[in-house]
């Protein structure tokens, strides 16, 4: 049997966000333990982007930053020290990562999940990310979400071409990897410095494709949907499937941020921030209701829940832009 490079003890963060769980698993080995949507808070995390171009077969929708963004947010907020390697060479790449599990360190990759052995669905995403944490001659030991199965593990030569995949979202090699954290600053001025932060952001975004005037955009959109479609019956599904399952932690994301505020409402005390939880509390579900509409209207043929869902997304770009406000009074 292959001798393996593990390193002892290392108990898996249990998240449903990939970067929020890499990082929640880097933490939690220097002995930092906070909750998922506290740091999907920290990290400015909530966002919205309707993207669409020639290039590609179906609009896509996000409910967050930019891959990166939200880690490095949350690495500003609690002032951590990250070291990143990216590089071109698979060969350097690797040495990178093995010489710091060998120092009982664990490490933070980018990947397409495309290449993973644990990952079900073969669909290409560069903007995964998990933590490796041991080796040996075949395997390389993993920590995901919880959704594909917690500690893991994928072969050597597959995490390697997931690690340099190109394609959107990608970035060669990137490995990333944390200073031992000996305490972290006050919570309650990070905390309140990321919602004011994420809030501006939001309400005032630079493009018209992002933030609330992203929501916007998609009402207007989607009802264009069955045209821009080569096949209506496997996109719309597939859209609906990843807004609400493929690591959002559901509802686009808005699962996370409603209870990052409960969390926000209690330490800082804050009305305006309790009363951004409870709008955050009611638009959740709404999301969940587009995800269905737009499932119905491709599994069906039927454009009508496509126009329920525009609608829809003007009551909740209201919601949405009314609760940040909140954030900034």
């Amino acid at each position: 049997m292959n001798k393996a490079t593990v390193i002892e003890g290392f108990e898996a963060y249990r998240g449903e966000h990939c970067e929020t769980t890499a990082m929640g698993n880097l933490l939690q080995a220097t002995g930092v333990r906070l909750s998922e949507p506290m740091l999907f808070g920290l990290g400015q995390g909530l966002g919205f982007i309707y993207w669409d171009s020639k290039a590609m077969d179906f609009p896509f929708i996000g409910g967050r930053v930019k891959p990166d963004e939200l880690a490095a947010n949350l690495a500003s907020r609690l002032q951590l020290t990250v070291h990143i390697e990216e590089t071109s060479s698979a060969a350097k790449a690797w040495r990178n990562v093995a010489s710091f599990i060998e120092q009982g360190v664990p490490v933070g990759l980018k990947l397409d999940s495309y290449y993973l052995d644990y990952f079900t669905s073969k669909v290409h995403f560069a903007g995964h990310y998990a933590v490796i944490y041991g080796f040996d001659d075949e395997f390389a030991y993993m920590a995901d979400t919880r959704q594909q199965g917690g500690l893991v593990k994928t072969r050597l030569d597959h995490l390697a071409l997931a690690r340099n995949a190109k394609g959107p979202m990608s970035s060669r090699n990137r490995s990333f990897t944390l200073d031992p954290v000996k305490a972290l600053p006050p919570l309650a001025p990070a905390v309140k410095e990321s919602l004011t932060r994420n809030a501006q952001q939001f309400l005032h975004p630079p493009i018209r494709n992002i933030g609330v005037k992203g929501i916007v955009k998609m009402s207007e959109e989607i009802v264009k949907w069955p045209e821009r479609s080569q096949n209506p019956q496997h996109d719309l599904p597939l859209t609906a499937l990843l807004m609400e399952r493929a690591g959002t932690g559901g509802a686009l994301f808005r699962n996370l941020y409603r209870d990052f505020l409960q969390e926000a409402a209690e330490l800082l005390d804050d009305a305006n921030v309790a009363r951004a939880h409870g709008r955050f509390a009611e638009i959740a579900p709404l999301w969940a209701e587009v995800a269905s509409l737009i499932d119905r209207a491709g599994s069906t043929g039927d454009r009508e829940p496509l126009r329920q869902a525009s609608g829809l997304l003007l009551d909740i770009a209201d919601r949405e832009r009314a609760a940040m406000e909140l954030l900034l009074a």
